[in-house]
């Protein structure tokens, strides 16, 4: 059922551009039904679970529902629902409707309004998931999907609001890596990464440094989430977003989501001190801070947002004394906050679509003849100021008896319940505010200025916040219809049984006093409201959060600027200094910390090793000494050879056919990038060589000390035993490389494959962005061979044609039976890859070279082909398992279906590679080589590969009746002006 739940919701998600084409902004209705209809699903699941008698450790009735993902590692799509799901389970959806249903008549009527449902449903999807989730994967998925949900979100909202929602990104991404490391400690802590377990690992008890920091982590992230000390500045920022973003954002949706955070971890840490202090303190000021800020504010958004603050302060505070009443209090007060905040953000909605302002100072010089508005939103705000009768006024009650009975030294329950206090009475002033800045403050009675009518909106727009208003009057009149629900929800966030029987009268207790106190002097406050509003307007907070937001911004913009810039050279030397110098530092590290090493087990080495060592370093020395580019491309070659003989002797098979391949594409690659660079290189004097040789020396040291020191000194390790045990038995397969690639590490496989298309749509990127450089010109004699660039690749195309079935039948094998035998994916496509590099090196011309295949939809084809390999994997319970169907009486294995996907995408790689660096250069260029007869005659190539008439005409009578080379060459002497222009490969 939970399943379902969240399925309706991703359905009404993906559905909602499609609906809101044909609806336009009445989509909403339509939107909100399947939202209702989950939550009915998921109280109808709770009730037959509690009916059923399955419930947690702490009594608390749970559904839970788990759909493998990988099973091996114990990580699949885990729901679960006890009572602390439920509560916010049924925020999210019924609050969620209830704004669908206002947006219908908020929105502009004729508007484009796709991208707003779609955002706004997704955001349900992602806290319903959020709420529901019973893996950590999954839960912090779904926390960074409602940062992103809420960043586009504002950021749509208009031209100002790309900054906001900038700062309200780097806040809420901040809190996500602070949670993100928190997760990643407590699934290595406890094994598992199913949250139910976690909670009651009892590692939480027995490593208390680990708690500690765990608890910290958490703490942090809900923080930045719920806009608590010293992550507040985002929250009134975010206030540029449109009215029903804000209802939703502040009432149920991301400012929940820490709330949700803190309450899940509260039977872990409930007991840490840190926790306590870090959650009291941030509280307490947060509530203040917020609270005194809302006075002073004019705009009746802005000050709701200061008051959401103020609200969640609270609520932190409560979590934070961590004892049953408080978490009890904590739980009926967040259902109260969504309720009365929703509607009071909705009904300022309403009052800015028809006054076309927000603004109290504006709003004092109109009549408001607004009743029904006017009493809902009096109702919603005087919840918000805890009033009797209301359901604030309860839940209020219950907060404070929890402050009065908070554990710890004497003084505690008197500074946390004074502070509270305190925050109450300024709620109280700020409520008043809020309503009598939209409905009571007249301008001055001397202003002859007119004073405009504003009528009341339509039922259709005031009908969604009146429902949140008159639940939160019907639950505070019988505050016992919430003691069920309110009793599931703490029991599951206190971790033991909490009974709650909420009612307005509990006699003459201290609780009482307190709150009759705040509203007293409330009273007095919001009497006073204009000169507490004049003693309060010159005092400025010394420090803005923007401004602390905007200079971190900056501060890390610059760092950034400046670590880049170590490396952010053209200059080998540079770029390449800082690892290399960053390895010597490490190794120096590793020998003054290092007492021993294990005695070497085996042979360390054998004699062949030496004569490939000599070999190796050769052709290193001879590529120091290299004068001209093609002679240390060739050296270099010389040592990628040397290595594939080293691989091939250690019996890698796999890898040496890897290397040589590579080996060879690289100099094809190589021969395309030579005509646009210089022959030689560059003269440099011999003292700018010591300080590179010194550090390519001491770089190379050190990886040649690491080598000897960390390989050859231990037996084969438990995962090797494994692959080389039962590798055949698993997969079917005789080719260990091949079944840890496709197989046992596949998902390793497939973010490599993607790396790898993101590579080559780059490189077309790069190379789409800009023309090539001019190629370099070459004087060539009219008479010399070399001027016939037909003639001369002849005998490569033949070759080429003769070895293209070859190439293409090898290719194809290697790809078939790298299960098996050595190949696989990766080997064909290079095997594949070379001969295109054939073909296109044997062609006469750049245009006739090009194979006219979509080299980025062999890429994206290739992806595709390895996800949907991962897919087939469920018929058998998990991403990307391998399935061995018997076909035609041959065993057979999806693992080759998913090396297909690895040869699609190299090879798209490849030709996207020969394809654009072997384009047509620009025309013109610097004559660099001249002919040997300096008298005679000479044709200028620049070496382009636009095809002239001669060329396309010689094409055809080749093809056709073979002409032969003689008259070819004679056509060129007779007609010098018509030559090709030839292409100096």
């Amino acid at each position: 059922m939970l399943l379902t739940c969240l399925v309706i919701a991703l359905l009404t998600c993906f559905a909602s551009p499609l609906i809101t084409k044909f609806l336009g902004r009445n989509a909403g209705w339509v939107l909100a039904l399947p939202l209702l209809g989950a939550a009915v699903l998921a109280v109808s699941s709770f009730a037959d679970a509690a009916r059923s008698g399955s419930a947690d450790s702490s009594g608390s009735p749970v559904v839970q529902q788990w759909v493998p993902w990988m099973p091996t590692v114990d990580v699949g799509l885990g729901l679960r629902m006890d009572g602390l799901a439920l509560v916010f389970t049924l925020l999210v959806l019924v609050i969620g409707a209830l704004i669908m249903v206002y947006s219908t008549r908020y929105l502009e009527p004729g508007g484009k309004h796709g991208t707003f449902y779609l955002l706004m449903t997704g955001f349900a999807a992602a806290m319903l998931a959020l709420v529901l989730a019973d893996d950590l994967i999954v839960l912090y998925v779904a926390w960074e999907a409602t940062t992103l949900c809420s960043f586009f979100l504002i950021a749509r909202s208009g031209a100002g609001a790309r900054e906001p929602a900038i700062r309200t990104l780097l806040v809420t991404v901040a809190g996500g890596l602070l949670l993100l490391a928190a997760v990643t400690v407590m699934i290595i802590a406890t094994g598992t990464t199913r949250l139910s377990e976690i909670l009651v690992d009892p590692v939480w008890s027995s490593n208390g440094a680990l708690t500690t920091a765990v608890a910290v982590l958490t703490a942090l992230a809900a923080f930045t989430k719920s806009a608590q000390f010293p992550f507040q500045a985002w929250l009134p920022d975010s206030m540029v977003a449109i009215t029903p973003v804000s209802a939703y954002l502040h009432a149920a949706a991301m400012v929940k989501a820490g709330i949700y955070l803190l309450l899940r971890f509260s039977p872990v840490f409930a007991d840490v001190s840190v926790w306590n202090v870090m959650l009291v303190t941030a509280g307490l000021i947060t509530a203040l801070f917020g609270a005194i800020a809302a006075l002073r504010r004019y705009d009746l958004k802005e000050l709701l947002a200061y008051s959401t603050m103020s609200q969640l302060g609270l609520l932190v505070t409560m979590i934070g004394i961590g004892t049953p009443e408080a978490l009890k209090a904590a739980v009926i007060h967040t259902i109260a906050h969504a309720l009365f905040k929703s509607a009071l953000f909705m009904f300022v909605g309403v009052i800015d679509h028809s006054a076309h302002t927000r603004d109290m100072r504006e709003l004092a010089h109109m009549k408001l003849r607004m009743p029904v508005t006017a009493t809902a939103m009096g109702l919603a705000a005087a919840s918000m100021a805890g009033v009797p009768l209301l359901l604030g006024f309860v839940s209020k009650e219950t907060m404070l008896k929890a402050f009065l009975d908070a554990p710890g030294p004497a003084w505690v329950p008197w500074v946390v319940t004074a502070a509270a206090a305190v925050a109450s009475i300024f709620t109280f002033a700020y409520s008043a505010r809020l309503v009598l800045g939209a409905f009571g403050g007249r301008a001055d009675k001397n202003s002859e200025e007119s004073e405009d009518v504003v009528r009341e909106a339509s039922p259709a727009f005031w009908g969604a916040p009146v429902l949140g208003a008159t639940a939160g009057l019907v639950l505070g009149v019988t505050p016992f219809l919430l003691d069920k629900l309110v009793t599931v929800g703490a029991t599951a966030s206190a971790g033991e049984e909490v009974e709650a029987h909420f009612a307005l009268w509990h006699g003459l207790v201290p609780e009482l006093f307190v709150s009759l106190t705040v509203i007293a002097i409330g009273t007095m406050l919001v009497l006073a409201r204009h000169r507490v509003h004049h003693a309060m307007a010159p005092y400025d907070f010394p420090i803005s959060g923007l401004d602390v937001v905007d200079t971190a911004r900056e501060q890390t913009i610059r760092f950034g600027g400046v670590v880049g810039g170590w490396t952010g050279s053209i200059a080998p030397r540079r770029h390449l200094s800082i690892p290399a110098v960053a390895l010597i530092v490490i190794a120096a590290l590793a020998a003054l910390t290092i007492d021993d090493l294990p005695a070497v087990v085996g042979e360390p080495s054998d004699p062949l090793d030496w004569v490939l060592v000599v070999l190796i370093a050769c052709g290193v020395v001879a590529m120091m000494q290299a004068k001209t580019l093609i002679a240390a491309i060739v050296v270099t070659g010389v040592v990628g050879f040397g290595m594939t003989v080293w691989f091939l002797q250690l019996g890698a098979t796999d890898v040496a056919i890897t290397q040589l391949l590579v080996e060879i594409l690289t100099v094809c690659v190589m021969v395309l990038l030579l005509r646009r660079l210089p022959t030689t290189f560059e003269k440099t004097p011999p003292r700018q060589h010591v300080i590179p040789l010194l550090v390519a020396g001491g770089a190379g040291l050190a990886t040649t000390v690491g080598v000897w020191a960390l390989t050859g000194r231990r037996e084969m390790s438990p995962a090797s035993e494994y692959f080389l045990t039962e590798g055949y038995n698993e997969t079917g397969g005789t080719n260990l490389v091949n079944t840890i690639l496709v197989d046992f590490r596949a998902l390793d496989t497939l973010g490599e494959l993607t790396v790898l298309g993101v590579a080559g749509i780059t490189i077309a990127a790069l190379l789409r962005a800009r023309k090539p450089s001019p190629e370099r010109s070459a004087n060539i004699q009219d008479h010399s061979p070399l001027i016939d660039s037909r003639d001369n690749t002849v005998f490569v195309r033949t070759a080429a044609k003769l070895l293209a079935p070859i190439i293409v039948a090898g290719s194809l094998i290697l790809l078939l039976r790298g299960h098996y035998e050595p190949g696989g994916g990766f080997i064909a496509a290079l095997v594949g890859g070379a001969g295109f590099a054939l073909a296109y090196l044997s062609a006469p011309s750049d245009r006739s070279a090009r194979v006219q295949m979509p080299y980025l939809l062999l890429i994206g084809l290739g992806v595709a082909v390895g996800v949907g390999t991962g897919f087939l994997g469920y018929l058998d319970g998990s991403f990307l398992r391998p399935l061995h169907p018997e076909i035609f009486g041959f065993q057979a294995t999806t693992a080759v279906v998913f090396d297909v996907g690895v040869y699609l995408a190299v090879i798209g790689v490849i030709l996207a590679s020969f394809n654009l660096l072997g384009r047509p250069p620009k025309r013109g260029g610097q004559p660099l080589v001249g002919g040997s007869d300096p008298g005679a005659p000479t044709h200028e190539s620049d070496v382009s590969d636009a095809p002239t008439d001669r060329e396309m005409r010689a094409e055809g009578e080749s093809a056709a009746s073979g002409s032969t080379s003689s008259e070819h060459s004679r056509d060129h002497a007779n007609n010098p002006e018509e030559s090709d222009e030839v292409n100096a490969r």
